[in-house]
């Protein structure tokens, strides 16, 4: 069985486990008592340098453990303060070492807009999403067939957010497109194999719409990789690895974004 699927059968058992636990009325309740969500798709075309959507993640799918403590919020802050566009929060538990708690301590700790990465595939997760201070969440095309994909597109925007949609092969970015996704993000990663390569966003870069929001994900570590991919007309980049993974990690993205360093206590910015 696919990995991917057997992820998703089990993470079918936990929803079903949510559902009984917290009825959808309620849910839906919840979310429109929520603060208004952060405009994540104008975030993402801020003009100037390539947006970076930065991600706070322990585990990678090939690279096992990147980082054992990471406190969501402190972790947040400090991309924020390093230019981030947005935070990508990883909520899954079993799979990502994550928890849904941690959007809320991250919507608290920064301004700028924050995406739920998870295994979704149900609308009582979107509203779920927006109840804990999402403003955006991932959809992957490869696991969504058509109607369930529109659907959830359709749920996403009633309640006043974009979904980043997945896609990695061209099959997957014609069915996104079809379905009306606006913010298309192309993996690197295959999921089948897990082999990464940047040339799969330089090589598919033609097929994605101009009014679309272009993003990047997976295996870009340099600033010389967002140059390529701006160039072809990307407008941002997804990073979790090789920010969480460093020493230093508000550094390493001040590198990738070129933010001016924060001034030490007491001094001024041209001391």
């Amino acid at each position: 069985m696919d990995v991917l699927e057997r992820i998703l059968n089990m993470k079918r058992v936990e929803l079903e486990n949510e559902k009984s636990r917290l009825p959808m009325r309620r849910l839906i309740e919840m979310a429109s008592a929520a603060p208004p969500p952060r405009d994540f798709a104008a975030a993402l075309r801020r003009p100037g340098p390539m947006n970076i959507i930065a991600e706070i993640k322990r585990p990678s799918p090939t690279g096992g453990i990147l980082r054992q403590e990471a406190e969501p919020g402190a972790f947040a802050a400090s991309y924020e303060a390093a230019g981030a566009a947005a935070i990508s929060v990883l909520t899954d538990a079993q799979f990502s070492l994550g928890a849904p708690e941690h959007l809320k301590l991250v919507r608290d700790a920064v301004a700028v807009p924050i995406l739920r990465k998870d295994f979704i595939f149900d609308e009582y997760q979107i509203y779920g999403s927006r109840a804990l201070g999402a403003d955006s969440l991932h959809l992957i095309a490869r696991v969504l067939d058509s109607k369930v994909l529109r659907t959830l597109i359709g749920v996403t925007r009633s309640l006043h957010m974009e979904a980043l949609v997945e896609v990695h092969t061209i099959e997957e970015l014609d069915r996104a497109i079809e379905c009306g996704a606006a913010v298309i993000g192309v993996n690197n990663r295959d999921l089948a194999s897990r082999e990464v390569s940047l040339e799969h966003s330089l090589s598919i870069a033609d097929r994605l719409p101009v009014d679309s929001i272009r993003v990047s994900e997976s295996g870009i570590e340099t600033a010389d990789d967002i140059a390529r991919l701006h160039a072809v007309g990307y407008h941002a980049v997804l990073i979790g690895e090789t920010l969480v993974k460093s020493p230093d990690p508000e550094a390493a993205l001040r590198a990738l974004t070129g933010a001016a360093p924060a001034v030490p206590p007491g001094e001024t910015a041209d001391a």
